[in-house]
C-alpha cells in the first residue's frame, strides 16, 4: 500500500510541476510567435517596397520632383514621408504642408493611390528660386529612401 500511496503522490506532483512549467513558458512561446511574424511582415514590406526619383524640375519658386513606385507594393501614408533639401551640405527637411515656405505637397500622376509603377508629383515651396547644386532624398514611412543631386544650371 505504500508504494501505491508513494507513485500516486510522485503522479501528482508530476502533473502539478508540468502544469506550472506549461503557464510559465506558453505566454513566452506566444509572445516571442507574435514578435516574429510581426518583425516579418515589417521586413516583407520594406522588401517589396522601392522608390526612385526620376526627375527634378524647377520654376520660379517651386521644386518639382517625381518618384516613382518601382516595388512590388502600395506605398501609403506619403504625408508622412521625410524630404531634405538644400544646398549640398547644408540641406534641411522640409515639413509637409503650410502656407509658409519652405514647405512640400504631393499630387498622384495619372492613378489614386501610390501603386507599384505609379509616380507621385512632390512639389517643394521656397521663399526664392534655387540656385547652384541642391540635394534631394524622400524617405518613405517604412524607411526606404531615394535622393539625388539636381543642378540648377
Amino acid at each position: 500500500m505504500d508504494k501505491v500511496l508513494v507513485t500516486l503522490l510522485l503522479i501528482i506532483a508530476g502533473v502539478v510541476c508540468s502544469l506550472v512549467v506549461i503557464n510559465a513558458v506558453y505566454p513566452a512561446i506566444t509572445g516571442s510567435s507574435s514578435a516574429l511574424a510581426d518583425a516579418a511582415s515589417k521586413i516583407d514590406d520594406k522588401i517589396r517596397s522601392q522608390i526612385n526619383v526620376i526627375q527634378i524640375a524647377h520654376q520660379n519658386n517651386k521644386v518639382h520632383v517625381w518618384v516613382k513606385n518601382v516595388g512590388s507594393s502600395r506605398i501609403g501614408g506619403i504625408e508622412n514621408s521625410d524630404i531634405f533639401w538644400g544646398p549640398q551640405g547644408n540641406f534641411a527637411r522640409i515639413t509637409y504642408g503650410g502656407s509658409t515656405a519652405p514647405y512640400w505637397d504631393y499630387t498622384i500622376e495619372n492613378d489614386t493611390r501610390w501603386g507599384p509603377t505609379a509616380t507621385i508629383k512632390v512639389t517643394i515651396h521656397l521663399s526664392s528660386p534655387p540656385s547652384g547644386n541642391y540635394y534631394f532624398k524622400i524617405v518613405i514611412p517604412n524607411g526606404i529612401s531615394s535622393e539625388k543631386l539636381y543642378s540648377t544650371s
